[in-house]
């Protein structure tokens, strides 16, 4: 008899288990990416501009689907949402070397495939996101415990990713590790499609109200409601906007350009980005460990300065790997304790009803400054140089972080529960929460 409850819950954590698995796979992937698709511009054509250009092309679409993909989400299902897009983005970055290799890749034609990833990689990550309170629930674990080993295991895979990157571009150049980065989108897709089929929570919501314009306008507009009547969830998004985009012109242009010109080349940019995601994963533990004994608002406010405006200085005023590699540990440990605060914050406030509604208005929110963040890092590399550049996103970056001390509707920070201070809809309970709205330093 106890080996059966054991069996059964072996079979329940399955779920949870490939979710983990394909996010890691998929994560580790997006490093790739970062790393891979800036450098193999830089490799092709040599200019900053260009390099901007493809990350505008490649994230504005992200935006276009987190603006509008929140109810898709539910009625398609979120087990096909998340196969479909890995499926989809696998295809497009696969097509970039394999088009460079034959000699047919025109530069239009890779912000195209870029375009491409960027719509349908959202969707994805959202539909996985959502899932973690049901997942929790089926294998019979805390949610703090499932959303904790959701933030690891990505964590521990933008670090690998990144490092591996770095390695292999120096190696075998930025196509093979495109190549990679697509077959890790493929191995996701099956994981998910193996192993969550038959769970509910990941089928169409079978209740959602006969598809029509009018109703999907309607779900739509609940969810954005919801966050513009919330004013601490609506002061995180617009300041992790700002953080996202400037994040967006760093790891798409700056860090790039920095690593080509003046440090060694792509092995320092994987060690770099590497470092600070192993920051990052620290800073998480060692806020589980000791930081939630503190005051939310005192630590969010103190981390915040320092997880990003400081190696925009460092980067511009220095032209050596050293100083620049401990400012991005350093930064990256303070990053890994904000999203703990934001993902216990936004559980607190968003009702399990609106899950998926306001996981896309607070994407949206959130990455809608990240296309012309590298955008404008391209042009002011090419108008002011590199050292211009970084100094005057950082700038930004640093005056976008004042928020959480200066502004009141942070103050809600450190009240358990739902914001006295929304003016927003009333609704009985907190409940499991949509995305958080994560920055993309952590």
């Amino acid at each position: 008899m106890e080996g059966g409850n054991r069996t059964r819950t072996g079979r329940h954590r399955i779920p949870l288990s490939a979710v983990l698995a394909a996010n890691s796979i998929s994560t580790a992937g997006t490093s790739l990416t970062l790393i891979g698709v800036p450098w193999f511009v830089l490799e092709t054509t040599g200019s900053a501009g260009r390099a901007g250009v493809v990350a505008f092309c490649a994230t504005l679409p992200i935006v276009v689907a987190a603006l509008v993909g929140g109810p898709v989400i539910d009625r398609i299902g979120r087990r096909r949402v998340s196969v479909a897009s890995d499926t989809v983005c696998g295809v497009a970055v696969a097509a970039i070397p394999l088009l460079h290799h034959a000699g047919g890749l025109h530069f239009w034609m890779l912000c195209a495939l870029m375009a491409l990833n960027g719509l349908a990689h959202t969707p994805g990550n959202t539909a996985r996101y959502v899932l973690v309170p049901d997942l929790a629930e089926h294998a019979g674990i805390t949610l703090a415990r499932a959303a904790s080993l959701f933030d690891a295991v990505s964590r521990g895979a933008r670090m690998v990713g990144a490092a591996l990157a770095g390695v292999l571009i120096a190696a075998t150049g930025a196509q093979t590790v495109l190549l990679l980065d697509a077959a890790t989108f493929g191995l996701s897709a099956l994981l998910v499609a193996v192993g969550m089929r038959g769970l509910r929570a990941a089928e169409p919501v079978k209740s959602a109200a006969p598809v029509s314009l009018r109703a999907y306008g309607s779900e739509l507009r609940e969810g954005y409601a919801y966050l513009l009547g919330n004013r601490l969830l609506l002061a995180v998004v617009v300041m992790v906007m700002f953080m996202n985009g400037t994040d967006q012109g760093w790891n798409a242009v700056l860090l790039p350009v920095h690593a080509e010109s003046r440090l060694g080349g792509a092995t320092d940019l994987g060690l770099l980005t590497a470092l600070f995601g192993a920051g990052g994963l620290t800073g998480a533990l060692l806020y589980g460990a000791v930081g939630h004994r503190f005051p939310r608002r005192t630590v969010f406010s103190v981390c915040v300065l320092l997880c990003g405006a400081p190696r925009f200085a460092v980067a511009a005023l220095t032209g050596t790997t050293l100083p620049l590699a401990v400012t991005m540990a350093l930064g990256g440990v303070a990053g890994g304790m904000l999203n703990p605060i934001l993902t216990t914050v936004t559980y607190e406030r968003v009702p399990e009803e609106l899950r998926s509604r306001v996981a896309g208005a607070l994407t949206a929110g959130c990455e809608l400054a990240m296309p012309v963040g590298g955008l404008a890092a391209g042009l002011l590399v090419e108008g002011l140089g590199a050292t211009g550049a970084l100094l005057a996103m950082g700038g930004v970056y640093f005056l976008a972080t004042l928020g959480p001390s200066v502004l009141p509707a942070w103050r809600g920070m450190d009240a358990p529960g739902p914001d006295v201070s929304s003016s927003g809809p009333c609704r009985p309970g907190p409940g499991p929460a949509a995305r958080t709205p994560r920055s993309s330093v952590s």
